[in-house]
């Protein structure tokens, strides 16, 4: 037997109460309450890997938002879902970073073929 901790009932009557459809199936409270209970799951088990990467015992905002975005699968779900307090992936775009003076391989290569 399926032991769901997300209340099946009381999504069962949102379901009802929302209009999705005319009919709700007894089986889709069921199968909707697993999903969330596992993308829930997920999201939790990730956020507690990037807080226990900073050396911090409580998930916040920004776990959550690091979890997420360095995850493909919850980053392609959740592209247009802002979590406020998250802040920002460290990212420096290339063009700005210095660039590097100096002579290149291929420049010290041709100056021994002239000899």
């Amino acid at each position: 037997m399926l032991d769901l901790h997300f209340p099946v009932g009381r999504i069962a009557r949102y379901l009802k109460i929302g209009r999705y459809a005319e009919r709700v199936g007894s089986g889709s409270p069921v199968y909707l309450a697993a999903v969330l209970e596992y993308l829930a799951a997920e999201v939790l088990d990730l956020s507690g890997n990037a807080a226990k990467d900073f050396r911090k015992t409580r998930i916040t905002p920004r776990h959550i938002q690091l979890a997420v975005q360095n995850d493909e699968e919850l980053s392609l779900l959740l592209r247009s879902v802002t979590i406020p307090g998250g802040g920002v992936l460290p990212n420096i775009h290339s063009t700005l970073l210095p660039h590097k003076v100096g002579k290149k391989k291929s420049e010290v290569g041709s100056q021994s073929e002239e000899l």
